[in-house]
């Protein structure tokens, strides 16, 4: 079956008319509609009052729903409707996304929204919250947007349905194009504005104000650049200037950067701030694809540690072998930690789009800030003279009440009361009507007086409002005076440091520490570090520190490894670039540093490390000496593929106590036991073993002795001995002797002999506590390392010694 048609069928008069258009004209007409509208209501701010129609509209609405900082605050969803159903014919997303970026700190230089939950993060890595679950209320500084708004100061418009009406732009306080900046894009143009300062644009307005010729270079000793929300660091201000004096111009924003040790091993990049729109977690996100990719080198890790209570702190470990200056630069080039900012100072002027420099930008505003204050004059003067004439009127009738009564009195109707009142004090109607309408209450004495005082108050305010308005001078002087208290309390320092230059000290220096010779030390305290080049250290204690004598020195290079052995027998690799650098020791002799053994080194709960060593295959070899009297020259054989060597094969019970590097193989090896024994004999009569082999016969121990020392000392040396005795027969450990005597006293003995004595026991001593053998002078160190005076040296070889109370726990001689 057909279906019946249901189109209405035309009337019987209807004549069709059928236009002929071009298309090329209709796209052009259509085109220019929408681009015109899409600049003029949606995407450029006014020059006035700096903003776009839905910050305006935002703004507006939160003034007329008495939304005020000393307010509670409400949904963001209510704003957002109240808009939207009002003033705003978009969607709700778009009106919401203003009202968030109105309140984020990162954002606005001086935000215009007090927002109250999340309102997202810088860069956007973390998107605000749905407006059902925000919050806000007005900014303190939004008042100054909308202050006078409802005395006639700006014209009003009808909304999209003609139902309500919204102002063409906001009385505007302060230069909030400047201050807050704007980003917008439009059909064939678009803005790009960087906030500024504050307290600095006031100063330039002010000074145009007083100057009206003043020209850009003057102004821009008031506004030297922008102020970033984000603080970083403006690179070049070349471009600043070009977009001051033409509207356009670019300059570059890099990230504020410290650099610090993170750890014991590694320096690190600390960044606190980034430049403008850019997030952590974007910088973070490229970092990681270019060290995957291999084209950025010296970055171990990256971590983000920011927080509510310390602000932004992105923290950049750089590998060891790297230089920190250098990294930073490869990062400043290849990263969003510098950015280029493009000025593009586009905005509405007469609703026509116009490119405008910074004096073009303060002059539209001061011209509109005149008008705002000139109409403000003028609504305020009117409401005066209108309540001054009916104050006047007012005070006739008190003069005469009792004429003035009566004659109500006596009339047939109120309006018979109003005609005879007009032609019997000559009156006009307004105030006639305001008599009749007043309570006979307010006609006492007292209301007299307070009418006079009143009257002579709204004389006043009348003929000083007539000042500003017939005075041009006086106009200009009350702007500039309410410029400067809006910057006295909402001014803030400025944030962004500008830089002539950017041109860095280390844009030549190697991203690699370079290879150069140094000097790996190890401390009595258990510390490791090396220094700046590879001479030999001065002083005895290797002029580092006033304290903790260097226990044992090598020569190496900055990017090689040495060796560190340990009581167990074990040779541990360690790479020299992982350890801490010292100052130079010439310039900075009293400085300490270095890093405890346990950042470096796995190490059992009974081993210690005794010494370090070159991995130089060529070098006489490593002379170690044992507890139980063992002593080897270990063949230096270390390959390069392995970071754990075993330089001797201990027997169970026996560890290493002393060990050292022989430099020319012609050294004495001394040892030292705890029955005050010492034995000295040339490196030469023990031959070197391989790695594996368990050493040979060093010392011949009497019955419950061990060794206590062991060294190897350079026979041309001005040596010294060492030595402190200690007691089992006492709990006062301060009943001692200590002995300092000249090494030379010290025969040489054959291998595995007893050797000689080298301190007499007294009564109630037993055993050597402490003893050393080396090049002197000595020096001493406490447990913390603070340095123990030593006794006056004494020639007789086994002599008693002096008594000795001083905490001693370590000697050593100079760090050659």
């Amino acid at each position: 079956m057909a279906r019946r048609s249901t189109k209405t069928p035309p009337p019987e008069d209807f004549e069709e008319k059928i236009l002929d258009i071009d298309v090329v004209d209709e796209m052009q007409g259509s085109f220019l509609e929408y681009a015109y509208s899409v600049i003029y209501s949606r995407a450029l701010p006014d020059a006035r009052d700096g903003m776009k129609p839905v910050h305006r509209r935002i703004v507006y609405q939160m003034n007329e729903m008495g939304l005020r900082p000393d307010r509670g605050y409400v949904k963001c969803a209510r704003v957002v409707g109240e808009v939207m159903g009002k003033l705003h014919p978009h969607g709700d997303a778009s009106i919401y996304d203003a009202l968030v970026r109105m309140a984020q700190p990162f954002s606005m230089r001086l935000p215009l929204v007090d927002g109250h939950g999340n309102f997202g993060s810088l860069g956007n890595d973390d998107p605000p919250a749905a407006m059902r679950y925000t919050e806000c209320r007005m900014a303190d500084a939004t008042s100054l947007m909308t202050e006078s708004i409802d005395e006639d100061t700006v014209d009003f418009q009808p909304n999209y349905d003609g139902q309500e009406r919204e102002p063409v732009t906001l009385p505007s306080a302060y230069p909030n194009l400047l201050v807050n900046g704007a980003t917008g894009i439009a059909v064939g143009m678009a803005t790009n504005m960087p906030p500024h300062n504050l307290g600095e644009v006031v100063a330039a307005a002010r000074h145009l104000i007083r100057h009206p010729s003043a020209d850009l270079e003057t102004l821009m000793r008031f506004v030297p650049g922008p102020d970033l929300p984000t603080g970083g660091r403006v690179v070049g201000l070349g471009g600043i200037k070009d977009a001051y004096e033409t509207g356009r111009g670019t300059f570059r924003i890099r990230s504020t950067v410290a650099i610090e040790d993170v750890s014991a091993r590694r320096k690190g990049l600390i960044v606190t701030e980034l430049p403008f729109t850019v997030g952590p977690e974007k910088v973070i996100a490229k970092i990681k694809d270019l060290v995957s990719a291999k084209k950025l080198q010296g970055i171990a890790d990256v971590k983000d540690l920011t927080d509510r209570s310390h602000g932004l702190r992105l923290v950049i470990e750089v590998k060891n072998g790297f230089v920190p200056e250098a990294v930073l630069e490869q990062l400043y080039k290849l990263t969003p930690m510098e950015e280029t900012f493009g000025i593009n100072n586009v905005a509405l002027v007469d609703g026509q789009p116009l490119t405008l420099g910074l004096k073009e930008l303060l002059e539209v505003y001061l011209d509109h800030r005149f008008t705002v204050v000139r109409r403000r004059s003028e609504f305020r003067r009117t409401k005066r003279r209108d309540r001054l004439h009916l104050v006047e009127g007012l005070l006739v009738a008190l003069i005469d009440i009792d004429e003035v009564i009566r004659l109500i009195r006596s009339s047939d109707n109120s309006a018979q009361a109003k005609e005879r009142l007009i032609e019997h004090f000559s009156l006009s109607d307004i105030q006639t009507q305001y008599i009749l309408d007043t309570p006979l209450r307010r006609l006492t004495r007292f209301d007299r007086i307070e009418l006079e005082g009143e009257r002579d108050r709204l004389t006043g305010e009348i003929d000083e409002l007539t000042g500003i308005l017939e005075s041009d001078a006086e106009l200009r002087k009350l702007v500039s005076t309410e410029l400067a208290a809006v910057a006295k309390k909402f001014g803030t320092p400025r944030r962004t440091v500008l830089l002539e230059s950017g041109a860095s000290a280390v844009a030549s220096v190697p991203l690699e520490v370079a290879d150069d010779p140094c000097r790996v030390l190890l401390s009595s305290t258990g510390l490791l570090a090396r220094t700046v080049n590879g001479e030999p250290l001065e002083g005895g204690d290797g002029r580092r520190t006033n304290h903790d004598v260097i226990r044992s020195a090598v020569p190496a290079t900055a990017r090689g490894d040495v060796g560190a052995v340990t009581s167990a027998g074990r040779l541990l690799r360690i790479a020299v670039i992982d350890l801490p650098q010292l100052p130079d020791t010439a310039s900075a002799p009293n400085l300490s540093g270095g890093a405890p053994v346990a950042e470096f080194l796995s190490l059992e709960a009974d081993e210690e490390l005794i010494c370090l060593t070159t991995l130089d295959e060529s070098s006489p070899g490593l002379a170690l000496g044992t507890l139980q009297g063992v002593v080897k020259r270990v063949v230096p054989d270390y390959p390069s593929n392995k970071d754990e060597l075993e330089v001797i094969s201990l027997k169970e019970g026996d560890r290493i106590v002393g060990g050292q590097e022989l430099r020319t193989g012609e050294e004495d090896l001394v040892f030292i036991t705890s029955d005050a024994q010492l034995l000295r004999y040339q490196a030469a009569q023990v031959r070197p073993q391989g790695r594996p082999a368990g050493g040979m016969a060093g010392i011949k121990l009497a019955e419950g002795a061990t060794v206590i020392s062991f060294t190897a000392v350079d026979p041309a040396a001005d040596g010294a001995v060492f030595t402190v005795t200690g007691s089992l027969g006492t709990l006062d450990d301060s009943v001692r002797t200590a002995k300092l005597t000249p090494f030379d006293q010290y025969p040489r003995k054959g291998r595995a002999t007893g050797g000689v004595r080298c301190h007499r026991f007294l009564k109630g001593e037993d055993f050597l506590a402490l003893a050393w053998a080396g090049a002197g002078p000595a020096r001493g160190a406490r447990k913390n390392g603070a340095p123990v005076e030593l006794p006056a040296p004494d020639p007789r070889r086994d002599g008693s010694g002096t008594p000795f109370t001083a905490e001693i726990a370590a000697l050593a001689g100079p760090a050659h």
